[in-house]
């Protein structure tokens, strides 16, 4: 298990969009970012006359005693700053969401039908959505087992949402986490019925199993994850994503609207959600929106590179179908290194939403972020 000292990970940058919870295509993340130089900041080397003035003694004879000594005590308080054991995080919490899941959705009768929905939503994954949800519900003063029922009910949404974009009317795909797609196991037939369960049971799940919350604050967080999921989420987004494809002419605001709504509505609907039954402030909870925002469109920024960088063994899933497919993606309209570039960027502007929290509670948001960012599959 790695400890990573979260010192190290938390980066300035800027915020460039007001904070707002529709996801129109107004909001353009990638205008700021080809405004701006790639180095962003650049260090110029000082002119040799420049340091003339210090000639006449080293550097090491103006480090006074009381300089050395404080250095010491920095040093000192840097080794007690608590280390975050972000491994180890995510172990713990996957098996807390795996095992919630597992109670949630029973094999019962009809049996075929349970056996469907159980088949991929237990097919393992790394559960970033549900954790994202419990993070955030944490980062604000709620506890695990608050969040846990709207943990279970996104997960069930986003794998209802893989079964579906693997039929073959959709992306058409035969693998899915390491394993045949469902279809392809229970048949097209079943496999639609069995997204659809886990969409309908998603919302019974948040409604009647959420507990320790105010009524108001579980109607707020079910009318989020409506609009994550609707015409204004994960539908439109997929929507736009199929008259796209083929098109020549897809620029960089369209792509931008397609993954905002396809990808990032979902995992801002989790973040969201979490902050909201927590116990969250308007203000925190809106600030948690813009980090999910731009850590939701840096998830399909990598998400693209991966694609045409790894294999299928290494993902778990069919590589290279995007180009297969000829759909617009972010190494085909900026490179694979412009494309890591702007990852990175987003990375930065998602954490810089967090500065105003406990580091020490946003250790878990701070190190999933940096996880989406440099992850291998």
């Amino acid at each position: 298990m790695s400890l990573v000292n979260l010192n190290t990970w938390i980066c300035p940058s800027f915020m460039l969009h007001k904070t707002t919870r529709s996801r129109s295509s107004t909001f353009q993340f990638f205008h700021g970012f080809t405004n701006l130089p790639i180095s962003f900041i650049t260090i110029k080397k000082p002119k040799r006359s420049q340091l003339s003035h210090f000639s006449s003694f080293s550097i090491s004879s103006m480090l006074t005693k009381e300089d050395t000594v404080k250095d010491k005590e920095e040093e000192e308080e840097e080794k007690e700053k608590p280390r975050f054991n972000f491994n180890l995080y995510m172990v713990e919490k996957a098996r807390s969401v795996n095992q919630a899941l597992n109670d949630a959705v029973l094999l019962r009768e009809p049996q075929k039908i349970h056996e469907a929905m159980r088949y991929s939503l237990l097919a393992g994954g790394k559960r970033v959505r549900p954790v994202l949800c419990i993070a955030a519900c944490e980062l604000v003063g709620g506890n695990e087992s608050t969040a846990m029922a709207a943990a279970c009910s996104i997960e069930m949404i986003h794998t209802m949402s893989l079964i579906h974009d693997d039929l073959p009317c959709m992306d058409n795909d035969d693998l899915r986490r390491g394993k045949p797609t469902n279809h392809k196991v229970f048949g097209e037939d079943i496999a639609v019925l069995a997204g659809d369960a886990l969409l309908a049971f998603a919302f019974e799940h948040i409604a009647v199993s959420t507990s320790g919350v105010s009524p108001e604050r579980i109607v707020a967080a079910i009318g989020e994850l409506a609009k994550s999921v609707g015409t204004e989420g994960l539908v439109a987004g997929q929507v736009v994503d199929i008259n796209s494809e083929g098109l020549s002419d897809v620029g960089l605001e369209r792509l931008e609207f397609i993954h905002l709504h396809k990808t990032a509505a979902l995992l801002e609907g989790a973040v969201v959600i979490g902050a909201i039954l927590g116990g969250g402030s308007n203000e925190h909870v809106e600030n948690l929106r813009m980090f999910a925002r731009y850590v939701g469109l840096m998830f399909q920024v990598v998400d693209d590179v991966l694609d045409v960088t790894k294999s299928s063994k290494e993902l778990g899933k069919t590589a290279g179908k995007d180009l297969v497919a000829d759909k617009v993606t972010y190494p085909k309209l900026l490179g694979i290194e412009k494309s890591n570039e702007f990852a990175q960027k987003l990375n930065r502007d998602a954490q810089q939403q967090l500065s105003g929290f406990d580091p020490v509670k946003a250790a878990p948001l701070i190190a999933l972020a940096n996880y989406i960012a440099y992850r291998q599959n």
